[in-house]
């Protein structure tokens, strides 16, 4: 089984790209999240969780997810991250989680997608996003080969940099950055409260027709990127930039 968790749809699509050439089956964490329910799952074939990176680890809120869920059946677990560019030392956090769930980690794979953070980077340029998206396919399709054979992923080695990224800089950001204060609307929100169902978290209520945030943010951007009126901001931060969301995979 294929279990997913995602903000603006890349995960969620390189899950679907998986299910396909494995003749799996894909499950969304999202209810999971919301509803702050165990999972309790089974699945003869292996397990491959699928999540965004978030400051060069797995994000919190799926590892929680994860680390509350009983899975039954299969023991053997892969990963794969989909990122901007690298996972930093996130293999690390990643083994221990297997060893405590007494899962046989096989291997983390990083996916390079289009970035969606826009709080620190600008959304992909026309064009460059479906670019990603393809040189991702491949890598997929070659991964989907070697969980189908039972092999092991090659997972990234960390080096020094690295362990600092994934360690006090990943600290760092969940402590002093991840706020839902700067999050703000302007005057083209409609009232339609679409951020509210998107969040995954259940973090956004209307208060007189507009979104409030709630302290249970993980920084998705699902609720930024996901506006029908382009009225969500985060400060100054996201003015004037693109937004960007993952197409359907289309098989």
């Amino acid at each position: 089984m294929i279990v997913c968790f995602s903000g603006t749809g890349n995960s969620r699509y390189c899950a679907q790209c998986l299910a396909e050439h494995l003749n799996d089956t894909t499950l969304d964490a999202f209810s999971f999240l919301r509803d702050q329910i165990a999972a309790e799952l089974a699945s003869e074939k292996p397990w491959v969780f699928v999540c965004p990176t978030y400051a060069w680890q797995m994000p919190r809120v799926f590892a929680d997810f994860i680390r509350a869920g009983r899975f039954s059946g299969s023991r053997d677990a892969y990963f794969v991250l989909t990122c901007g560019g690298e996972t930093g030392n996130a293999v690390q956090s990643i083994a221990a989680l297997c060893n405590e769930k007494g899962f046989s980690f096989k291997g983390l794979l990083p996916v390079v997608m289009p970035d969606n953070y826009l709080v620190l980077f600008p959304a992909p340029k026309p064009g460059e996003a479906e670019e990603k998206i393809a040189a991702a396919l491949p890598v997929l399709q070659q991964a989907a080969q070697q969980i189908a054979a039972g092999e092991t992923l090659s997972s990234p080695r960390a080096g020094i940099l690295d362990k600092l990224k994934s360690g006090p800089v990943n600290q760092g950001m969940y402590r002093f950055f991840i706020k839902t204060k700067p999050f703000r609307t302007t005057d083209a929100c409609v009232s339609c409260g679409k951020c509210a169902s998107l969040c995954p978290l259940g973090n956004i209520a209307l208060q007189d027709g507009r979104p409030i945030w709630g302290e249970r943010c993980t920084h998705c951007m699902a609720c930024l990127c996901g506006c029908p009126a382009g009225a969500i901001e985060y400060g100054k931060a996201t003015d004037g930039k693109r937004r960007y969301q993952c197409p359907p995979y289309k098989n």
